[in-house]
């Protein structure tokens, strides 16, 4: 028996894959990743697979980028880690400040956590809890967007719309009011109905949680970023908060630094992990304004009481400082606009394939349809398959097939990544027809 082998049947016999049904986990091919380098997987062997998916959204500079391999051994070094209560080292100082001075203007303080989910279950805690100690308790409730996917922890999840995520948990969740889904992907609508939520009982709403512009999990689904403006000046007049779950959007991925950025507003929270550390630890924050923070002054009885063991851990902490440090210093932000058309460009012009419906890109987010709408679609996963075969991996939404390459990815690996989505689309779909 090969390593590989050996290490594919450790896998299956022992392991609890996430997203992955029990037959999937004995069943699906497996590729045994022994490192990355940039945009590339690699086997024990040399065999190498573009990683379209960013692991998970989270690759925005690559695999293994050099200096965050450095700060991770340099901080390693001095302090792995230490309790934030009653202490705090370097990293985590410096980073909040750091981050205060890339967010939205107006937040202006940083609680550490350790992945999205929580970051935005922090979020969803602080806007609760603001209410009930500073004289507005009726506001108790919290609106989300159809399609929403927030994370997996049980509070978020009651904030998610995606039922494959979320329907059998349904009895323990907390109700969250929602406008109806987008028709033909015309959002107007929708934020018109959330709009009417807000203004039918302002008293009741805490706040709103969105994520700018992209929703992920729900198929990449774009929607203008007026409507995320309006969306501000709706909250703003009625005096619900605005979370901004940018834990997928932020860090460059739709084009600005943060999805809120399209729309030029400032949300009360904003959430962030993922490109955070640069996809090397778990690591996460939630910014909030100044008005939040100081509605937790007062005796114990009215502090955040929420933490957990890892909260501004110093090897993340010096991560996303060196993170934050490279996209200064390799202006990424700026070098990845070329980038980002030459995806557009290319996905759009997928629409060619008999089969492809709704093509989209924003900024380094590309997807498009191949089927009927939902996480269960098969016909995605069969153009993964070609895909693997021809050196990339792809881990499709049902049948919306996406790409979310680094965003300092080398132009003939981003060039292959295009060839390999194109052929590999043409191959499932032309087939079939």
């Amino acid at each position: 028996m090969s390593r590989d082998e050996e290490l594919i049947a450790l896998d299956r016999r022992c392991l609890w894959r996430p997203y992955t049904s029990s037959e999937d986990h004995e069943s699906r091919p497996l590729f045994v990743v022994d490192r990355a380098e940039g945009p590339w997987l690699i086997s024990a062997d040399g065999r190498r697979l573009l990683d379209a998916s960013g692991s998970w959204w989270c690759n925005n500079l690559g695999h293994g980028h050099p200096r965050l391999r450095r700060a991770l051994v340099d901080q390693s070094e001095r302090l792995m880690h230490c309790t934030l209560a009653a202490a705090t080292h370097e990293p985590a100082a410096r980073l909040a400040a750091e981050l205060i001075d890339v967010a939205p203007e107006g937040l202006s303080r940083v609680f550490y956590s350790d992945n999205g989910s929580t970051a935005v279950e922090v979020a969803l805690k602080i806007a609760f809890q603001y209410w009930q100690q500073n004289q507005q308790p009726s506001r108790r409730r919290f609106v989300a967007l159809p399609g929403a996917y927030h994370g997996d922890t049980l509070g978020v999840m009651s904030a998610g719309a995606v039922d494959a995520f979320t329907a059998v948990f349904r009895p323990l969740l907390f109700e969250v009011a929602r406008p109806s889904e987008p028709v033909d992907h015309d959002w107007e609508p929708v934020f018109g109905e959330l709009f009417s939520i807000l203004r039918e009982r302002p008293d009741e709403i805490a706040a709103v949680l969105v994520e700018p512009v992209v929703q992920g999990a729900a198929g990449m689904r774009a929607y203008p970023a007026e409507l995320l403006a309006e969306l501000r000046r709706v909250t703003e007049q009625t005096g619900a908060l605005l979370i901004a779950d940018e834990v997928f959007t932020g860090f460059g991925r739709t084009g600005p630094m943060w999805g809120c950025d399209h729309a030029n507003i400032t949300p009360d929270l904003v959430c962030t992990a993922k490109g955070l550390s640069g996809g090397m630890l778990p690591f996460a924050a939630t910014l909030a304004t100044e008005r939040l923070f100081d509605g937790f002054r007062g005796d114990k009885s009215r502090a955040l009481m929420h933490g957990h063991t890892f909260c501004g851990n110093p090897l993340g902490a010096a991560v996303a400082r060196e993170v934050l440090a490279i996209y200064r210093d390799e202006n990424v932000i700026e070098a990845a606009r070329p980038k980002a058309a030459k995806v557009k460009k290319a996905i759009l012009a997928m629409k060619d394939i008999p089969g492809v419906k709704h093509p989209r890109a924003v900024g380094m987010c590309a997807a498009f349809e191949v089927g009927a709408a939902g996480y269960m679609g098969q016909v995605g996963w069969q153009i993964s398959d070609f895909a693997f075969e021809l050196g990339a991996h792809l881990r499709p939404l049902g049948n919306t097939v996406y790409i979310v390459p680094p965003l300092n990815v080398d132009d003939a690996d981003l060039d292959r990544l295009l060839e390999i989505v194109r052929a590999s689309t043409e191959r499932v779909l032309l087939r079939a027809s």
